[in-house]
């Protein structure tokens, strides 16, 4: 079975749910590797199993399944000769108390004559075995009564411990001056008495331990020292008799060996029952009906994974001269919804699981094969409909005529009508496959494609105009019409957009509609609403833009009388720029400049603007003060 289609349709969710119903780790590990069967025979065992396994609940409540986690382990450990401790074998006699209560619990179930119930038999009930464990240890530990002369060598132990505890007291009391404190203090197991190091000769005794200062000596006094060795003599023979008893429980339990490990496995199989038994009962679910015709019928279905409360229940039946049902619909109206949850009853149905169901006939599928979701990924780089593509060539691939096929949104993510040419071709390929398929779609092209032939049907899901809601119902043998024009006439789209997009969509077809739906031409247009403007910055040029808008020599014009003159120092700060005109130098605003002829087009590179802008007098000054110096010449320059 594909795996990928399971996981799509939501199966192992289902068996997510199932594996909480489950105590035995065995159980859970079965359930995580489910799959739908192939065999008849075994299909209809299942499904048996699992009703009986809810009716033994329907008429006893939850069985006393027992935690088995360690107990084979235990079994195996007894067997190579390994002694058992007292947690070990308490933890076992829990197991086989659990044991007893089971078989109690198969009895009633034998009464009522259901079969799963004499697996009662099966389970062997070691009662001396358990009686043992059970008188011999308790608490985690052997008991006092586990023998008489546990018994004996404990009560010497108790009246050995007190005696030294009083000598201990007693000596404290003798050496009360001797010491830093006035208590008994255990070291290593020995009683002492905390003394001053300084005074080690006063006290009769052996030095056990040193306190971390050094200070105080851990003394056990010398009338403690022959008790404590008789004492020590004791706790040997309590251990070697505590061993006894565990060495023979361990034996006992491993000649029990083919029993326990029998009970175990007939445990964790009734574990898997009745952990199917939990899910049809928490779902209220129904044993389904198993044929090999190819026919599928469902009855008031709903997804268990949604809420039985707001789950609205789906009808659905194919096969008998219908192959392929073709969905149509608005968005979110539960098309894919209803193409999961006939898949996943399918496949419930065919692992042994009961189904959410008023009634279920359901037949074998030896794959269930699917294409939903865009599939993108990344990593491959590819696009939704490359792997919807991808998807579909693969389905194409293995479908034979015992599959159930379902796709959503057939030949999407493309091309509107190269899509739908595609997914009529594909629709075309599975029909003669022989499968039985499911799809959904929007091109009405698709909707026409069932009417060419009988064994293809149209469904529709439901929709109510009214409240833009839809009703999540399932209508088989109608075709979907479109509720996008409706919900944009509800949600204000103007009539006059509504009759064009009408036009665009059905061409001669679009006047029914544009009766039905009472659309006029002459309808309110479009209501504009205030928007925000956006502000621009002004546009500021610099100074230092001004100031290199013209250059020295630059010839312009000044407006508006369109006089010509010569540019004899560029713009100041404040934008004025110093012009010769009729051998006078003034002052122009930039703004009321053009520039006629550039100076580069006008003068060499390096030309002498003086000859310009000087007077014949400051140029023989020039002239004789680059030959010499002349007292008390001066030369007075505009500044340009």
């Amino acid at each position: 079975m594909n795996n990928k289609s399971l996981e799509t349709i939501g199966y192992y969710n289902i068996l997510e749910k199932l594996k909480e119903c489950a105590s035995t780790e065995k159980a859970k590990i079965n359930i995580t590797q489910m799959q739908p069967l192939l065999s008849e025979t075994h299909l209809r065992k299942q499904l048996r199993d699992t009703t009986e396994a809810r009716a033994m609940l329907e008429l006893s409540g939850t069985p006393p399944i027992p935690a088995m986690e360690h107990v084979e382990e235990y079994v195996h450990k007894a067997v190579t000769g390994d002694m058992l401790l007292p947690e070990q074998l308490e933890e076992l006699g829990m197991f086989l108390s659990a044991v007893r209560r089971l078989k109690s619990y198969l009895l009633r179930g034998e009464e009522g004559q259901i079969s799963l119930a004499f697996y009662n038999r099966n389970l062997i009930f070691p009662g001396e075995l358990q009686e043992e464990i059970e008188r011999c240890i308790r608490k985690g530990r052997v008991d006092d009564y586990a023998s008489s002369y546990l018994k004996d060598i404990r009560k010497q132990l108790q009246l050995l411990e007190e005696k030294l505890s009083e000598r201990a007291e007693r000596a404290l009391r003798t050496n009360k001056q001797y010491l830093n404190d006035s208590f008994v203090v255990t070291r290593n197991g020995r009683f002492c008495i905390p003394v001053k190091k300084e005074c080690r000769s006063m006290v009769p005794g052996s030095v056990v331990e040193q306190s971390s200062t050094g200070a105080t000596l851990f003394i056990e006094p010398e009338a403690v020292v022959n008790l404590r060795e008789e004492l020590e003599i004791y706790k040997i023979e309590e251990d070697a008799e505590e061993r006894k008893i565990l060495y023979t429980l361990t034996n006992m339990t491993a000649e029990k060996e083919a029993e326990l490990l029998e009970n175990i496995r007939v445990i964790e199989k009734l574990d898997f029952m009745f952990a199917k038994g939990k899910l049809s009962l928490d779902m209220d679910g129904i044993e389904p009906k198993i044929n090999l015709e190819q026919y599928m019928e469902i009855k008031k279905a709903r997804h268990p994974m949604l809420e039985k409360e707001s789950c609205v229940p789906l009808d659905f039946q194919i096969g008998r001269g219908t192959r392929g049902v073709i969905i149509t619909g608005p968005n979110t109206g539960g098309k894919t919804v209803a193409i999961k949850t006939v898949a996943l009853m399918s496949a419930m149905a065919c692992s042994g699981l009961h189904v959410p169901c008023k009634k279920a006939d359901i037949c074998m599928q030896n794959q269930i094969l699917c294409d939903i979701g865009d599939g993108q990924n990344i990593s491959d780089n590819l696009s939704t409909f490359s792997a919807h593509i991808k998807n579909v060539l693969h389905i194409l691939r293995r479908v034979t005529p015992d599959s159930l096929v379902i796709m959503d949104e057939l030949g999407s993510g493309t091309d509107p009508q190269e899509g739908m040419g595609i997914a009529v071709s594909i629709l075309e390929e599975l029909r003669r496959s022989q499968a039985l398929f499911l799809v959904t779609t929007h091109y009405p092209e698709v909707k026409e494609y069932a009417d060419r032939y009988e064994d293809v049907v149209n469904a529709r899901m439901e929709f109510d105009r009214d409240s833009l809601k839809p009703l999540y119902r399932l209508r088989v043998g109608e075709a979907g019409e479109s509720c996008a024009l409706y919900i944009a006439k509800q949600l204000g789209f103007p009539d006059k957009m509504l009759i064009s997009a009408a036009k665009e969509a059905y061409g001669e077809k679009s006047e029914a509609l544009i009766h039905a739906m009472k659309l006029k031409e002459n309808s309110r247009k479009l209501e504009r609403t205030h928007a925000p403007r956006i502000e621009r910055a002004a546009v500021i040029k610099s100074n230092m833009d001004i100031m290199q808008k013209f250059s020295r020599g630059d010839s312009v014009t000044i407006l508006p009388d369109g006089k010509i003159g010569i540019v004899a120092k560029p713009a100041d700060k404040n934008g004025n720029v110093l012009v010769q005109f009729r051998n006078e130098k003034l002052l122009f605003s930039h703004k009321r400049l053009k520039l006629k002829v550039a100076a580069s087009e006008l003068y060499p590179e390096d030309y002498d603007f003086s000859i310009i802008f000087d007077t014949v007098e400051v140029r023989k000054a020039r002239h004789e003060m680059g030959r010499h110096h002349v007292e008390g010449l001066e030369i007075e320059v505009d500044e340009y």
